[in-house]
């Protein structure tokens, strides 16, 4: 178990801490040291156990804080995820113009076409049906 040297308001600690957590400790002790550096600038110094104490109680302040947007997102989260499976059990259908421009100007284009074609094929029509219905 190794024993780290931490700095908290001007003050050296002896501390022991589990193998591969000496990172966790260190910024720890930054967190309540930073705490403890605002309190002397704001106070003076201050006894050892008070000053621990008021450092202690700022970041478990902090902790709180974030604990409760914490909770707030998870709840936020889950109800993004009950909308999310609400949609999916119920599809909609969405109709989107697939169909290019360029393809329905073709359509026009032949079915222009195709009327002038039928036109002409009645229009002789009618001139056999003449030529048939003319006095011998």
């Amino acid at each position: 178990m190794p024993e780290m040297t931490i700095t908290i308001g001007g003050r050296d600690y002896q501390v022991a801490c589990q193998d591969g957590e000496e990172e966790f400790l260190l910024t720890a002790a930054r967190m309540v040291d930073r705490e403890a550096s605002h309190l002397t600038e704001q106070m003076g110094r201050l006894p050892e156990a008070r000053m621990l104490l008021m450092a202690a109680l700022m970041v478990a302040d902090k902790v709180a804080g974030l604990e409760e947007q914490l909770r707030s997102a998870e709840e936020r989260a889950i109800a993004a995820e009950r909308v999310a499976e609400e949609a999916r059990a119920n599809p909609r259908t969405v109709e989107v113009p697939v169909v290019p421009q360029i393809v329905v100007d073709s359509f026009e284009e032949i079915t222009a076409r195709a009327e002038s074609l039928a036109d002409r094929i009645a229009t002789r029509g009618k001139k056999s049906g003449d030529a048939d219905q003319a006095p011998a």
